[in-house]
């Protein structure tokens, strides 16, 4: 699964200087056939944000692009079940709706929170409305939101144990200054003693 969405993000987003966000596999609930759904987002300004099918035909190992939308045309995303974990969901444009299956419950929800991370961030106006999602996808527990606190407790333990650290190292810096401090006080005493001896 891993090599696909590197291959897919190489052979069909890198070439037009798009870099690619998420990928799902899926597949419709009416057919057998498994295309990708990927979201992409170019890295030119103005940012353009797409939502793209990509197929990978048997037998060929290279994948095509079949359809695009632009995030602004994505008007539904359908959960289907706001009660338990599901691969099954819609996803209605302003021209098209399709029923979809991803391979997993957990892939669509990862995707579902990346869609609607990037609806928020990137459209002001006629964001798509989410429906029948686990509250997950727009917040609450979300991927998202758990790797920035993951993200977040990492760096304030780094920071701590930088500041037990630099603690530590004021508390040696002090301690080998009065060792220096003691060690010439002692060198200056002996100098003094070995010179009334010699007299």
């Amino acid at each position: 699964m891993m090599n696909a969405k590197s291959a897919i993000s190489k052979e069909i987003f890198a070439p037009h200087d798009e870099r690619m966000l998420a990928s799902v596999q899926v597949k419709r609930r009416t057919k057998k056939k498994i295309p990708f759904l990927a979201t992409g987002v170019t890295n030119k300004k103005p940012t353009l944000v797409s939502i793209t099918k990509v197929k990978q035909f048997e037998g060929s190992s290279s994948f095509v692009r079949r359809s695009q939308w632009m995030l602004e045309q994505l008007r539904q995303v359908n959960g289907i079940d706001p009660n338990r974990d599901c691969p099954e969901f819609d996803l209605i444009f302003e021209n098209a709706f399709d029923q979809w299956v991803a391979s997993t419950a957990s892939e669509k929800c990862t995707f579902f929170q990346i869609l609607h991370n990037i609806s928020q961030r990137y459209l002001s106006d006629k964001k798509p409305e989410f429906i029948n999602c686990q509250s997950k996808v727009s917040g609450g527990n979300s991927i998202l939101h758990s790797a920035a606190d993951s993200v977040t407790s990492a760096v304030q333990k780094a920071s701590q144990a930088l500041n037990e650290r630099g603690e530590r190292l004021g508390r040696a810096e002090k301690q080998t200054a009065e060792m220096m401090n003691s060690s010439q006080q002692f060198a200056e005493t002996a100098h003094k003693l070995a010179m009334k001896h010699k007299c």
